[in-house]
């Protein structure tokens, strides 16, 4: 370690610690110390923690506080060896998985289908994360689609506001994308639209709960039933808002339905590691039904090496994430995420009045614990730059150009936040105004999807700065 910093720290702001802690394009012939490397990850570890537990941070960091998350560390110690798919070994990662995927049916209304039809009972598995429980869903209506229909050219339906996750899933199983534009006034999914481009080879339409740029609940109530007529799929993304919508619901606001109480709901995803308050590295996919699981599972009966079968994308996961995460449910209860909704809540209703109170500022929607806004006055972009001189990292979005702060548990632990994060966007508004006429420091990197032309820009920037990440 040198206390000397290179000329490209300040250059190079994904690579703070280039010339301030030893680098390694190659493995070093002798290891080093254990409590050296413990002292210098200790240090970054610190001074990257600082930053989000000023609470000025959308989203991204999840826990349910630093004593929950030690708890967890403590968990995932005892089973941070064992590998989840060699359930012969460690009978207990069944009983977690099992568990977790019932209690998580449990939120999200699964009894209901038992009592429509007590043939069904909601299933599932636990994944790494929502990308890939958005792909394994995809993949079962891809293979229900050709085994049951026919179907060779597969189509899914969903809106431009559904998570990219989707369009991965068309690019890795070869299934054609079909996007819905959303947009004013209420940045919603139009079923019309959605029906409109259901054809022969449609195998699911898609809706989110709540989608990320928004929060936004889209109207599963209405695609229920497109699914019901046409016999397609329904997949409801509930990744960013599965497990805090329903006690959202429960604590009285008017939360769209959007689960297992849906007759025409099919799957459904939700993240363990966003609001379940998780290890980040597990999510849940549902299903309906076991007939609909069963075309996630790989197998390979000849296989030399002797019998081979996954129930997902993942071959070996570590079973200290799937105790940890067991344990953060088991551990909270329903008392505990109805706590943590009701305070997130509070912080949220306390930003979402004061942005309104803002003339300059529109909000998007009637979202609950994200708060989305946009401006026909200002450049809202002008204003994100001013929130990142005071410590704020608001998401940026576009199309059209706005801005959302996710609040999450970071939030409830700061005095005040709701108030200090007003008064910096009031005055981020001013700046605004100041800078009328000019280009933002942020337009430079949102903003600029549209065309072909600067769509392929996008990507190769993209692309050399995810060269650059795994650069050493």
């Amino acid at each position: 370690m040198t206390d000397e910093h290179s000329t490209d720290q300040a250059a190079d702001p994904f690579k703070p610690y280039k010339g301030r802690f030893q680098s390694y394009p190659g493995l070093p012939k002798q290891g080093r110390d254990h409590q050296e490397i413990l002292r210098e990850l200790s240090v970054i570890s610190e001074e990257e923690n600082a930053r989000w537990k000023t609470g000025r941070v959308s989203g991204t960091f999840y826990h349910a506080g630093d004593a929950h998350r030690a708890f967890l560390n403590d968990i995932f110690s005892l089973f941070s060896h064992v590998n989840v798919i060699q359930a012969d070994l460690c009978p207990s990662m069944s009983k977690f998985e099992s568990e977790i995927v019932a209690m998580t049916a449990s939120i999200l209304n699964g009894d209901a289908v038992k009592a429509v039809n007590p043939e069904e009972e909601v299933c599932g598995t636990v994944t790494s994360g929502g990308t890939e429980s958005i792909l394994m869903a995809m993949k079962v209506y891809r293979d229900r689609a050709f085994y049951e229909k026919n179907i060779t050219q597969p189509e899914i339906i969903k809106p431009k506001t559904a998570h990219p996750a989707f369009l991965k899933a068309g690019q890795y199983f070869g299934i054609k994308v079909v996007e819905i534009p959303t947009g004013q006034p209420d940045f919603l999914v139009d079923p019309a639209a959605v029906e409109a481009h259901i054809n022969d080879n449609t195998i699911a339409i898609v809706g989110s709960a709540g989608n990320y740029p928004y929060g936004l609940v889209d109207p599963f109530d209405r695609l229920s039933d497109l699914a019901l007529k046409y016999d397609v799929g329904l997949h409801a993304d509930g990744c960013l808002g599965g497990f805090i919508l329903p006690w959202i619901e429960k604590l009285g606001y008017p939360v769209p339905v959007f689960d297992f109480r849906l007759p025409g709901l099919t799957s459904m995803s939700a993240d363990t590691h966003k609001y379940g308050f998780g290890l980040k590295g597990t999510s849940v996919i549902l299903y309906r039904n076991k007939e609909l699981r069963r075309y996630q599972y790989f197998d390979v009966p000849d296989f030399p090496g002797g019998i081979y079968a996954s129930p997902s994308a993942s071959g070996s996961r570590s079973g200290g994430l799937t105790a940890s995460t067991w344990a953060s449910m088991v551990s909270l209860g329903e008392a505990g995420y109805m706590d943590a909704a009701k305070s997130m809540m509070a912080v949220a209703d306390a930003i979402r009045a004061g942005i309104e109170a803002i003339p300059e500022l529109i909000l998007i929607g009637d979202s609950t614990f994200i708060i989305s806004f946009r401006s026909d006055e200002i450049d809202v972009f002008h204003v994100n730059d001013f929130m990142k001189t005071k410590g704020w990292r608001f998401n940026v979005l576009q199309l059209p150009p706005a801005l959302h702060f996710c609040v999450t548990m970071p939030q409830v632990q700061v005095p005040d936040i709701a108030g200090h994060l007003i008064e910096d966007v009031k005055a981020g508004v001013a700046y605004a105004k100041s800078k009328a006429g000019t280009v933002a420091e942020t337009t430079a990197l949102y903003g600029m999807a549209g065309s072909a032309e600067t769509n392929q820009m996008m990507s190769e920037l993209l692309s050399a700065y995810l060269d650059h990440f795994y650069t050493v």
